[in-house]
């Protein structure tokens, strides 16, 4: 099908936004906004320039480029721009104002078409998750162009130098101007939050949005980077080269489409890296008779010049100043951090006093050790005279500050900082004074200014003598803050599946990390810890980090008292445990255990709305072990409490439950109501369609209909609800969506599509491979031996299936026995070996009637008499009677596919017979109720038939 022309044409996306420019055509939800011409060209000046402030004086040059206008008519049609988009509606963020600067788009902006086949580029690797770069850079673009040249012809080029010489906004500035060589696909990594070497790993894997189920996220990484071309930003791998190294070195092996620049303060040491060394800014030299003009062509001197002027100093430069800003940079050492630290005194104390102070604090700490390297030096130096000249709040509110790991809210600090000596106030103006005085960081994440220590200024702010009590204190204050952070923004979580929707959340999630250890370590607050870990579980399992959400909820458990035990926290660490442990290692007895522990407390309490979401999680578990009689009674009790509760989303996860358990029961009418009724209340209402305890029982709902429509005679309906599975699989990042095409891929046999499933089957055993997810993985692989054995390779796909079959039975997996079995059936028939087969039948016959699989006996019956049918010497009575008892099953089950697939036998063989008119009679009225999927392998089977039966 030919591509429509929005589905080609050159746009850039925000929100519910389309901007064609080519066209001049802004589009919101598909239909057009009515938008004049000025108001446009504003909006394209900013949109094509996100996270970058485009100052006022630009804006106007750039929109009536011929005519001189006052700054009021850009205010106008700004007005009418913002009234356009709804800017500052319902939550809905576009276009800041930067005070005394201009105007920046913050909205997360996507661009499709461009000549890429009309790709779409995904949000995760847009420039929404680029910071930005500064707006003027001094005495770097020699440097930008040369990394930018090295990077294009070489994968791996670390930054080194020293800490504050500008390796990050270098790197940054290479970034955004070899980005479209990449094709916009540009993930800055910021490792300076991470403190814990083994999550360097998830650090890169969660901002890309692939999910991580077991202790090594690595392979889930290498998958997904394989075939992308991606440019990596590793920022600040210093602390954590050891963790770095190894894995940047195995994805440059693996992924050959990934370069990597990284910055560091020591290089990576791994093949193929080429070392870039940034060193100082250069100064002007020590030399006599130096003019002003001369001095201030060095940019470390013109650095700090108008970073001074920038901060409202009033300083002329003549020769003499000159010559005292040239010993200021040279002892700085032309450390661009240091210049401009220093660089902003100067407003308030002069030149001359700013060059005073700073040669009385340095000399100090040169005449230290000599075996320090002299940067390490100078930068203390820095940090000890820049400590000093603020005041003590600002001194205070620096130490209290260093309890955040990376970016933090003002809100954050405002509710952690302040004690009974230090009001809120003064926290908010000290703040504000740290900002200016480059001691604290700002940088907006969407709509929202977020802030950090730089890694130096924690590193000496930790350093520093605080009082342990107050120090124990902040850290509660630290944790008890998250908890409730958590509690309220838990729920948004499982929408975010991309980089740049997940980066404002993944900044705050290190700081509760940290948080976290600090509450199970030595001199921690268990107490805390509890609350804290029981509001963090579910925001683990909806990033896919099923291995911290297990660690954290079973350290949480363990610290649990008489007093603690039997609760809401318990209650949602069970489940988060057990939950964890079975998509990660299966079906044991701990990951039951804990369910069970979990849904025993909400009942013991009376908490039916959380009773019947564990019921959920519970059902799910039984699903998956194969015993649909539990499910079923889970399912009664689930019906029960919705009936007391009276709520459309309670109601709705009650009738998943029950529909998927009558599916599997034989009675599907009774189940397509229930599962057609929950898929109608989701519809109506996104809460009644939400996931609690990992059970989305929604998706669920969809999914078991897909087998109820096959199982009824609706083919085509059924592969269409496949694909659109299928599609949402690949989408999602989440280990949920494999369990979905799970039943896919089923159904997608019965169809008789192997070309379909062999695409689904070789995403799945990818993503399963990548994720080292192990249930799973045993399925793919059984899945393939079933592929096997239907194209004829018998005897392999038989061995492969015996053994997958029992690895799944050894982690209880048992929800997919019964079919992989009566498809042994099959191989073994079809190379001769009818007495295991026959065998094998009763052993299949014994297990769908323990587990109450009864929807699946018609179907073993048929291949039962197929086999028979295929002896040297067949038993057609016997036979016969195995067609006759699952056309009668069929019958009642109202399960027309499976009436149609023994019809077709039973009439081929009464046709053989000679019995003509009884098979005439048997087959077509069932072929006639098949109303659609007319192309599908069991009808052509039928219309086979027929024209010997006339």
């Amino acid at each position: 099908m030919a591509a429509t022309g929005s589905e080609t044409r050159d746009a850039l996306t925000f929100g519910p936004f389309t901007l064609a420019m080519s066209e001049r055509l802004l589009e919101r939800d598909g239909h057009p906004v009515e938008l004049g011409g000025r108001a446009l060209d504003i909006l394209i000046a900013l949109v094509t320039t996100p996270n970058e402030v485009v100052t006022k004086q630009k804006l106007m040059s750039e929109v009536w480029p011929d005519s001189i206008v006052e700054e009021g008519s850009l205010r106008f049609h700004m007005n009418s721009l913002r009234k356009a988009l709804g800017d500052g509606k319902d939550g809905a963020r576009y276009i800041t104002t930067v005070p005394g600067r201009g105007y920046c788009f913050v909205a997360p902006v996507v661009r499709t078409g461009s000549g890429r086949g009309g790709a779409r580029v995904p949000a995760h690797f847009s420039h929404a998750n680029l910071p930005a770069r500064v707006n003027r850079m001094i005495g770097r673009d020699d440097d930008v162009h040369e990394l930018a040249a090295r990077l294009t012809d070489k994968r791996i080029v670390t930054i080194v130098g020293p800490g504050g010489v500008g390796k990050t906004t270098v790197a940054l500035a290479v970034a955004h101007h070899i980005a479209e060589a990449f094709g916009g696909s540009v993930l800055f990594v910021d490792f300076g939050m991470i403190g814990d070497a083994s999550l360097a790993a998830t650090a890169v894997t969660s901002m890309l949005g692939v999910s991580v189920q077991s202790e090594n996220p690595t392979p889930a990484l290498i998958q997904f980077l394989k075939d992308k071309r991606i440019l990596l930003i590793l920022d600040t791998c210093e602390h954590l080269v050891d963790a770095i190294a190894p894995l940047a070195a195995t994805i440059a092996e693996t992924a050959p489409g990934v370069h990597i620049l990284a910055t560091s303060r020591e290089a990576l040491r791994i093949e193929g890296e080429h070392v870039y060394r940034l060193e100082a800014l250069p100064c002007p030299p020590d030399a006599p008779g130096l003019s002003a003009s001369v001095i201030q062509q060095f940019p470390a001197a013109q650095l700090f010049v108008e970073r001074a002027l920038a901060g409202g100093a009033r300083i002329e430069i003549n020769d003499t100043e000159a010559a005292i800003v040239s010993d200021i940079c040279r002892k700085l050492d032309g450390v661009a951090l240091a210049i401009e630290l220093a660089a902003r005194r100067v407003e308030s104390h002069g030149l001359e006093q700013t060059a005073a102070l700073l040669d009385q604090h340095l000399t100090l700490l040169w005449r230290g050790s000599r075996t320090a390297p002299p940067r390490q030096k100078t930068l203390q130096a820095m940090m000890d005279w820049s400590y000093e000249l603020l005041s003590d709040v600002e001194r205070t509110v620096l130490r209290r500050l260093a309890v955040f790991v990376g970016l933090f809210t003002l809100e954050a600090a405002l509710d952690v900082i302040p004690s009974p000596s230090l009001d809120r106030t003064a926290v908010f103006e000290a703040i504000d004074n740290l900002v200016e005085k480059s001691m604290v960081a700002a940088r907006p994440i969407g709509a929202m200014m977020r802030y950090r220590l730089l890694d130096t200024t924690r590193a000496y702010a930790l350093e520093l003598s605080v009082d342990q009590d107050e120090r124990t204190d902040l850290s509660r204050r630290h944790a008890a803050y998250y908890r409730r952070w958590l509690e309220q923004t838990g729920s948004e979580w499982s929408s975010l599946s991309t980089g740049a929707e997940r980066a404002p959340h993944f900044a705050a999630i290190n700081n509760v990390r940290a948080a976290l250890e600090w509450c199970f370590g030595e001199g921690g607050d268990a107490s805390i810890g509890i609350g804290l870990a029981a509001a963090a579980a579910p925001v683990f399992r909806a990033m896919g980090l099923f291995p911290e959400c297990h660690r954290w909820s079973e350290s949480a458990l363990a610290a649990l008292n008489d007093k603690t035990r039997g609760g809401s926290d318990e209650m949602h660490l069970q489940a988060s445990l057990g939950l964890s442990l079975m998509l990660m290692r299966g079906h044991d007895g701990v990951a039951i255990a804990a369910l069970n522990r979990s849904h025993d407390i909400a009942r013991s309490t009376g908490d039916h709305l959380n009773e019947i979401r564990l019921l959920g999680t519970l059902h799910f578990y039984h699903l998956r072990g194969g015993d649909f009689r539990a499910c079923f009674r889970y399912a009664e009790r689930a019906r029960d409490i919705a009936a007391m509760v009276e709520d459309p989303a309670v109601t709705a996860l009650a009738q998943t439950l029950m529909g998927v358990s009558l599916n599997f029961m034989g009675d599907l009418a009774g189940a397509r109501v229930q599962l057609e009724a929950a898929i109608a209340a989701g519809r109506a209402s996104e809460a009644n369609r939400k996931t609690h305890f990992g059970f989305d029982h929604y998706s669920w709902a969809g999914n078991a209909l897909i087998r109820n429509l096959w199982l009824q005679g609706y083919p085509e309906q059924a592969k269409a609800s496949i694909d659109r599975v299928f599609d949402e699989a690949v989408r999602t990042k989440h280990p949920m969506a494999l369990a979905m095409v799970v039943n896919s891929i089923s159904v997608l046999f019965w169809l008789g599509d192997l070309d379909a499933v062999e695409k689904q089957l070789d995403w799945f055993v990818t993503r399963a491979e990548a994720d080292d997810f192990g249930p799973y993985l045993h399925l793919g692989h059984a899945f393939r031996a079933e592929l096997a054995i239907r194209h004829g390779d018998a005897d392999a796909g038989i061995q492969v299936l015996q053994s997958r079959l029992e690895n799944l039975h050894a982690i209880g997996y048992e929800l997919l026995t019964v079919r992989f079995n009566v498809e042994l059936v099959s191989g073994l028939a079809s190379i001769g070996r009818h007495q295991d087969a026959l065998k094998l039948t009763d052993e299949i016959a014994q297990l769908i009637e323990t587990q109450g699989y009864l929807s699946y006996l018609p179907e073993l019956l048929r291949v039962k008499g197929g086999v028979l049918l295929s002896m040297p010497k067949p038993p057609a009575g016997d036979a016969e009677a195995c067609f006759t008892q699952s056309l009668e099953l069929g019958r009642v089950q109202k399960a027309l596919a499976w009436q149609l697939r023994t019809a077709t036998d039973l009439a081929s063989l009464w046709v053989r017979q000679g019995r003509t008119n009884q098979a005439h009679e048997l087959l077509r009225p069932i072929l006639e109720q098949y109303t659609e999927g007319k192309d599908t392998a069991d009808v052509r089977a039928a219309r086979r038939v027929i024209p010997r039966l006339e």
